[in-house]
């Protein structure tokens, strides 16, 4: 199933002491998919928590629950733990794809090369959320919600470059509640583009 570092269960074991409590496991699982691949989640639950479908795995000092949902898709996982002079946290090496639609899969892989880096040096990302019927569903993150320029970026950049790369896709609906996000960088000017 999924391997876990001596140096990432040494991690859980010290977290799990600072607990102070006897009847907490951890608990794994997917929660999405985002730039560069899988979200997951990694919390401490009460074992009384577990779920019938869920796969429980033992480890020394430590039980680790995976819901039925992402257990094949953690399959080959492995967790660690890394810690420099600036941060510390725990890294999740999934050999698992995050589409199982090659489409999907092409759209998300060209996604993380080619379209986030550009919008990536003004702040902000896009995700794939869905591809359906030859659509892909995205969402713009970080400084593209709320962005003047948004539509600029989505109809004369990301739009056309998906399409351009991948011919299957027909279209690309932005889902993003641009309303709740807010202006972080600069006002519109209008043929301005992140990705210019």
């Amino acid at each position: 199933m999924i391997q876990i570092t001596d140096t990432a269960q040494a991690k859980i074991q010290d977290l799990l002491q600072q607990q102070n409590r006897g009847d907490l496991a951890l608990r794994m699982q997917i929660i999405g998919r985002g730039p560069g691949g899988f979200r997951y989640a990694l919390s401490f639950v009460p074992e009384s928590d577990r779920a019938e479908e869920d796969q429980m795995l033992a480890f020394e000092g430590f039980n680790v629950y995976i819901d039925a949902a992402s257990a094949p898709k953690l399959s080959g996982a492995t967790v660690d733990f890394e810690e420099n002079a600036f941060q510390g946290g725990f890294t999740i090496d999934n050999p698992n794809p995050a589409w199982d639609d090659p489409t999907a899969q092409s759209i998300q892989e060209f996604i993380d090369s080619q379209i986030n880096p550009g919008v990536g040096a003004h702040g902000g990302f896009v995700t794939l959320l869905d591809y359906r019927d030859g659509i892909a569903y995205i969402a713009f993150g970080g400084g593209c919600q709320g962005c003047g320029l948004v539509d600029v970026t989505l109809k004369q950049g990301v739009e056309v470059m998906i399409k351009e790369a991948i011919p299957e896709v027909r279209e690309v609906v932005d889902t993003t509640d641009h309303g709740s996000g807010h202006n972080p960088f600069y006002a519109a000017r209008e043929g301005d583009s992140a990705l210019s």
